[in-house]
């Protein structure tokens, strides 16, 4: 026991003392020695998963780690510990593992960059938050790493703060997952004032040994909950941020989008699934939320230019998907697709930064084509990223995308259309991405085009082991009984099957050549508009109708800053303008008749003998006075 409590705090401490190095001594050791302190830190926590891992995998039973008593308060006790199941651990493993290649990519990608040291700094801030969040073994351990991978997101996405536009992105960020944040502070509230007490364990047992269960309060707790996850996760109607979050570097775009933040709130879902499991109503409005999310960000992502995001409304409509799973009570298929996004999705970020790297900066892919040549190794793995979330047989996104959809069709047939189009948009916009990125003739200038390279091995590596995860990662989530690892795994979590043994009937069949098919056609739509016609995507201001619309993101944006941000200006201009100077006004107006009435009490004080005797000669008479008449 003292052994894995000894590896537990190796394992979240090490990205921590990373962060402490590169903070008070990074400038000092140079960017490269930064970059490899920053790595290395992160790659230790990789190892100790691994063992964790294998030791979960073997031996079945949770590590329950007790490290000091944190709040009593009557009945009301929270300890400070880790919890390392089944869920934590394969969360770790795509944490560390993408976030120590991501690492590995941004000591070559951040190379030039004067302030490298802090980026590591925050990179393994945001690591040992997200550590936290996974291995914390109540509510409250796990919200200090919920609000901590939210600071880091405002760091990041603000790191080059000299850019207003990215501090505002920065805000944004911070803003909107503060709303999400009280949604789940108040889910804690009432899960605690119900069953006193926060840890997972506990709250398993007292709910599930619950005799006269409030099942009311309890949907009002997980409601408020699923808010908070809408925050992290971005779902509508929070999800503006994170298309937005693209300010910062590719890294962190690919850090948040792909392994950690951004899967916080299908971890918690999925985590507290004994809470959601008896509340179907907020189960339907999940579905439908996490449906209806991945169709709008999905129509969306058609029209955008800026590679990046492309990626990001990627991201909004497969975490959609991955909600649509959730609210039909499919954790396994939702956790298993979660995996594989995690490795398509990367590797689809750190692609497009290689791009952006070799072009010094150009992101419109209007002002890109014909890279397929100069970039080899950042087109193909691109391209197998890009089959793998567009669902083609046989990559990792066709077995995990087809499972939701499929689990859909079993619930809710209107559910499973809507993720069906979606699915066809995705395979359209990520081949038009793929087609104006790397085919034809290239558009951008003279100079870009002499400078035109592969990137270095730094970012190319990471590339590959992500394109191979991208290609492989369904194996462990076959439909068939025998060969389906991931069920197995995490059937120990969960009090029920959640999900289907497929016998790959007709239905199943079925279903899965209409999934091909869609994936098919949207890539031959992709193909036949940007290859066969060569069309290049008209420039901002010629775009008109829907296509305006789609263009300006539905104008959300627009919609949100109306009746939210101008309002709450128009309300602080009414304060500062009228509420505090007329209370100013008050406040300066007694201090005035104050100052007044003393100036005339001074005058009194002019040093006259005489005229004080007489004064006290007149208080003597008053108090003889007022004693006589007393009597």
């Amino acid at each position: 026991m003292a052994m894995d409590t000894n590896l537990a705090l190796v394992l979240v401490l090490a990205p921590f003392l990373g962060f402490l190095i590169n903070v008070f001594f990074g400038k000092n050791l140079g960017k490269s020695l930064s970059g490899i302190i920053g790595t290395l830190s992160v790659v230790v926590s990789f190892v100790v998963t691994i063992c964790f891992f294998l030791q979960i995998n073997q031996t079945k039973q949770p590590i329950q780690i007790d490290l000091f008593d944190w709040i009593q308060i009557s009945n009301f006790k929270v300890n400070f510990g880790f919890l390392l199941d089944q869920l934590s651990l394969l969360w770790l493993m795509f944490v560390t593992g993408i976030g120590s290649l991501i690492h590995l990519y941004s000591i070559s990608y951040m190379h030039d960059d004067e302030k490298v040291h802090s980026f590591f700094a925050y990179l393994n801030l945001f690591i040992f938050f997200m550590i936290t969040l996974v291995v914390g073994n109540n509510l409250l351990v796990m919200f200090i790493g919920w609000e901590g991978v939210g600071l880091c997101s405002y760091l990041l996405i603000g790191f080059w703060y000299k850019n207003q536009d990215f501090n505002d992105a920065a805000k944004k960020a911070f803003i909107m997952n503060r709303i999400g944040d009280l949604g789940l502070l108040i889910g804690i509230f009432i899960l605690g004032s119900m069953f006193s007490t926060l840890d997972f364990a506990t709250l398993k047992t007292a709910i599930a040994g619950a005799t006269n269960l409030d099942t009311f309060w309890l949907s009002i707790a997980a409601f408020a909950l699923f808010i908070g996850a809408c925050g992290k996760s971005a779902q509508i109607p929070l999800y503006t941020w994170l298309p937005d979050a693209m300010a910062g570097p590719t890294p962190v775009s690919a850090l948040i989008h792909a392994a950690t933040m951004v899967t916080a709130g299908i971890f918690m879902v999925t985590r507290l699934n004994f809470i959601f499991d008896l509340t179907p109503y907020v189960q339907n409005i999940i579905a439908i939320i996490g449906a209806v999310t991945a169709l709008v960000a999905a129509t969306i992502g058609l029209l955008q230019n800026d590679i990046k995001k492309v990626l990001a409304y990627s991201t909004v409509s497969q975490l959609g998907l991955m909600f649509l799973a959730l609210g039909l009570g499919a954790y396994e298929v939702a956790v298993f697709h979660v995996i594989t996004h995690a490795f398509f999705k990367a590797c689809l970020f750190l692609g497009s930064g290689s791009v952006i790297h070799g072009l010094h900066g150009e992101q419109d892919m209007r002002k890109m084509g014909g890279l397929k040549k100069a970039m080899p190794i950042t087109f193909w793995t691109m391209l197998i990223a890009s089959l793998a979330i567009s669902g083609v047989p046989f990559f990792s996104g066709f077995f995990s995308k087809d499972e939701i959809l499929m689990v859909a069709f079993k619930h809710n047939i209107p559910l499973w259309f809507i993720g069906t189009i979606a699915s066809v948009m995705t395979a359209f916009y990520m081949f038009r991405l793929m087609f104006l990125t790397f085919y034809n003739d290239f558009r951008g200038t003279e100079e870009q085009k002499h400078h035109l390279h592969e990137s270095p091995a730094l970012i190319t590596f990471p590339l590959i082991v992500l394109a191979i995860l991208a290609t492989i990662g369904g194996l462990i989530s076959l439909p068939f009984a025998e060969y389906n690892w991931l069920n197995g795994y995490l059937a120990p979590l969960f009090a029920k099957a959640t999900t289907e043994e497929h016998g790959l009937g007709f239905t199943e069949y079925s279903l899965m050549g209409i999934a091909v098919i869609g994936a098919f056609l949207g890539i031959l739509i992709a193909y036949r508009k940007y290859i066969k016609q060569n069309t290049v995507p008209t420039e901002d201001a010629q775009i008109t109708g829907l296509s305006k619309v789609l263009y300006n993101k539905y104008y959300v944006d627009e919609i949100y800053d109306a009746l939210f941000v101008n309002t709450t200006n128009g309300l602080s201009r009414f304060f500062r303008d009228y509420v505090e100077t007329g209370i100013s006004s008050l406040v300066f107006g007694l201090g005035k008749v104050t100052s007044e009435l003393s100036f005339q009490g001074k005058k009194l004080q002019n040093g006259s003998v005489g005229l004080y005797l007489f004064a006290f000669v007149l208080g003597m008479c008053a108090i003889v006075s007022f004693l006589f008449l007393a009597q």
